[in-house]
């Protein structure tokens, strides 16, 4: 068993109690933080009186209405949202240096060793959990245990505003009664397999080995086996390395035409070259997002080894990822663009010339001013 002291503290409904926090006649209200329900919106966050409607983040805001016509709605405000985040990671790393932020209201935090000179975990989370309040007048909860798995499950337990505590003598009775949706890396898709199987707690993993389960799972065969014995060696990352770089849009009504994809396209286009430029970094993979009118939601990539690093190397590639979708036959409620494999811009060698190239059947390239 890990003999780590590792903590993950959780804002309460982070972007909806800060707008509560600055504007008093909100609290208590049924909050959602997101686009317009009168359009294609979707939530963003929710208080904890609107999901007790059914209301939750990423729904619809159409759907959200339905099921809370007396939400209030509020549009986001991200760069406030940052700036009491910076104030609750600045408290995290007043009490250690390994702060592994997951967003902007959660983190890891590895406590073991502390500027506090604290030696109970739990003390340095109430400690925490009273400095947020105090600085920022908002709650967290947090979850304290052995390792990051745990820890994070913890914090979800007593919400809002809550601490639990699994010491690692409870580590192997508590994982055996938890369902397996519960667990790290299981989806849907993951967890049906797993019920075919007849694993549904993590009393059922115990019965099969580590290469039964990575028979079955592949390369989460092996974490699947460990976590249900409490074993997690994930260590806690003070500096984690962005991984991609994206921008997307839900459109305001599904489109068909070619022509209203390429508008839509060089807007993105056009919005993740500048941040390339200001970052200062480029990514060898060019990834499109697309998502029809019946949800369904397909991706196509690129890679090459010049690197995408301003605008115009995507705009040259996007006719090809296009042209390998169903655009102009399926209506389109989203489209994003993102860059990975990331590396910084001088590392790549200059790129060569490109020539735009066109659509299947016309003379021109849809991306050619």
């Amino acid at each position: 068993m890990d003999c780590r002291k590792i903590i993950h503290v959780d804002m309460d409904a982070f972007f909806a109690s800060v707008e509560q926090l600055d504007n008093p006649r909100l609290r208590g209200l049924p909050l959602i933080v997101g686009g317009d329900p009168a359009g294609r919106g979707v939530v963003a966050a929710c208080s904890y009186a609107a999901r007790s409607f059914g209301v939750h983040s990423a729904m619809p805001c159409a759907q959200a209405r339905r099921l809370c016509p007396q939400a209030v709605f509020v549009r986001p405000r991200l760069d406030r949202y940052r700036e009491v985040s910076g104030q609750v990671m600045a408290i995290f790393r007043a009490c250690t240096v390994l702060v592994e932020p997951l967003s902007l209201d959660e983190a890891y935090l590895d406590v073991s060793a502390n500027s506090l000179g604290e030696r109970s975990a739990t003390r340095v989370a109430e400690y925490v959990r009273a400095r947020i309040f105090r600085e920022t007048g908002l709650t967290a909860s947090a979850g304290v245990s052995c390792n990051k798995f745990l820890a994070k499950i913890a914090s979800g337990l007593k919400k809002p505003d809550g601490l639990s505590v699994i010491p690692p003598e409870a580590a192997a009775a508590f994982v055996a009664s938890l369902p397996v949706r519960k667990f790290f890396g299981v989806g849907n898709a993951t967890e049906c397999k797993m019920q075919a199987q007849g694993i549904h707690t993590g009393a059922d993993l115990l019965r099969f080995s580590v290469d039964e389960l990575m028979r079955l799972f592949g390369k989460h065969g092996r974490f699947f086996h460990d976590i249900a014995r409490g074993i997690d060696q994930r260590p806690v990352l003070a500096h984690r390395e962005r991984k991609s770089l994206g921008t997307e849009t839900t459109l305001a009504s599904d489109i068909l035409a070619l022509e209203a994809v390429k508008v839509v396209l060089l807007d993105l286009a056009g919005e993740l070259g500048a941040d390339l430029r200001v970052r200062k970094i480029c990514g060898r993979t060019l990834t499109l997002k697309m998502r029809y009118q019946d949800f369904t939601t397909i991706t196509r990539s690129c890679t090459d080894q010049a690197g995408f690093a301003d605008t115009d190397d995507l705009i040259a590639q996007l006719p090809r990822l296009v042209a390998a979708t169903e655009a102009g036959r399926r209506r389109i409620r989203l489209l994003g663009l993102s860059v990975s494999n990331l590396l910084p811009k001088n590392a790549l060698p200059r790129r060569a010339q490109q020539l735009l190239l066109p659509f299947p059947g016309q003379e021109q390239s849809l991306f050619l001013p």
